[in-house]
């Protein structure tokens, strides 16, 4: 329902879109194309620095649609257990909020909320995957899109006899995943020397350059008639009768009839604002990208004990990874970035060491059982969320965006909506 309109002179767009990343573009895109207009408000530079899209590795395609809450997990969703060097690390001072949080975590520990999990994100990645290719086939996005599958290595003998027996129910899936056999990865990678026990590959892994690919969809949306204002943050939400009558933001107000809160990390922050409470958690994650090295590898690895990506992006390569519980801080961590850099020694030991051009560190925002909140708000009729992407947004936030067009339009979604509904853990017992 949408409220009565008092001051035709604001700005009355029919959707705004709070949060410029790649969710809330794909949200505008396709509430775009379904005739509404939009306005989209980002608080810092399109793809800037605060931007989550701005230096993760990008990975799209069918890989990494395993919930991180997982049987084996559950024991370390504990503050203080985990080592400071751990690839998954909470801090041992958690607050109510993270203790909370974890709880709900625990209880999405279990084998049977991951195979859901798993039914529900693989099909959002593969949708993704369809939508992503339809937007890059545009000549000036093409360039920006990746798809020359994904190896997966596995330094020890345990870790990688683990993956192997999941590869049949993972195929089983849909993901078309299999065993390298002796000599296989050499043909992949010829120029490239790994010291791994065995590796698995995913033809279907593909990437994003980012932030150029966020940079080239902003004008893209923009010449579609999508209004984008960087640099703005909303303030307040002016409520009546269960209606978010107007925004207040740093630069201005709007009227809207919808309003969508897809911020990312801060998409708590702003849905408190409106008396919104969303189970999300920012997870920290760093990245160091370095002068492209001699022998690096030319497709997409994830180095899997470590947890450790790496990327080719032209003359750069890009190393991401890192999962840490530790509040909303982005201050990077000098000892983080160089865990990335000893876990890829591990794995690549011949790899010549270059010059770092950049250290980086975003905040992925995470539900605890690793599946966004796409829906109507519940307490507020004209507010939707689409938040809560994780380390795997870049791959679900074509199907995610798509969701959201199709509800307020009132069509038939594609995706169901009923795994993702915002207020699941309220009502979860």
């Amino acid at each position: 329902m949408t409220p009565e309109r008092e001051t035709p002179e604001l700005d009355d767009p029919d959707v705004v879109v709070i949060g410029g990343g790649v969710v809330g573009l794909c949200c505008a895109q396709q509430l775009r194309r379904r005739g509404a207009t939009v306005t989209v408000l980002e608080r810092g530079a399109l793809g800037g620095p605060q931007s989550c899209s701005y230096g993760n590795t990008g990975f799209v395609g069918t890989h990494g649609a395993a919930p991180l809450a997982e049987p084996g997990m559950r024991a370390l969703a504990v503050p203080g257990v985990t080592e400071p060097d751990s690839p998954w690390y909470i801090t041992p001072s958690a607050d109510a909020e993270l203790t909370r949080w974890l709880e709900h975590f625990r209880r999405a520990c279990s084998a049977e909320a991951a195979a859901s999990g798993f039914r529900t994100l693989i099909g959002m990645k593969k949708r993704s995957l369809q939508l992503l290719l339809e937007l890059c086939a545009t000549e000036r996005i093409a360039a920006t899109l990746a798809s020359p599958g994904i190896v997966l290595a596995f330094k020890t003998e345990r870790g990688f006899d683990e993956a192997k027996r999941g590869v049949e129910q993972t195929v089983a899936g849909g993901v078309p995943l299999r065993v390298l056999g002796p000599g296989e990865l050499d043909e992949l990678e010829p120029k490239t020397v790994f010291d791994i026990h065995g590796a698995l590959y995913n033809p279907q892994g593909a990437y994003l350059h980012v932030p150029e690919f966020i940079v080239e969809f902003g004008r893209v949306l923009r010449e579609s008639g999508v209004e984008i204002r960087e640099h703005t943050e909303v303030t307040e939400f002016e409520v009546r009768d269960r209606n978010v009558l107007r925004l207040k933001t740093t630069r201005g107000e709007l009227r809207p009839g919808t309003v969508v809160i897809t911020a990312g990390a801060w998409s708590g922050e702003c849905a408190r604002l409106a008396g919104i409470d969303l189970m999300l958690q920012p997870i920290k994650g760093h990245s160091v990208t370095v002068a492209m090295p001699p022998g690096a590898p030319g497709r997409p690895v994830l180095l899997s004990e470590g947890k450790v990506a790496m990327v080719a992006l032209g003359d750069r390569l890009r190393i991401g990874g890192q999962l840490e519980l530790t509040g909303m801080s982005t201050e990077v961590s000098e000892h983080r970035v160089g865990l990335l850099l000893r876990t890829v020694r591990e794995y690549l030991p011949a790899l010549e060491e270059t010059p770092t051009l950049q250290t980086w560190s975003g905040l992925r925002p995470c539900t605890p059982d690793s599946l966004p909140l796409i829906g109507p708000a519940g307490g507020l009729r004209n507010v939707l969320i689409a938040a809560g992407h994780g380390h795997i947004g870049m791959g679900l936030a074509p199907a995610s965006g798509e969701l959201i067009g199709q509800l307020i339009a009132g069509e038939q979604p594609l995706t169901d909506p009923i795994p993702l509904r915002p207020n699941r853990f309220s009502t979860s017992t």
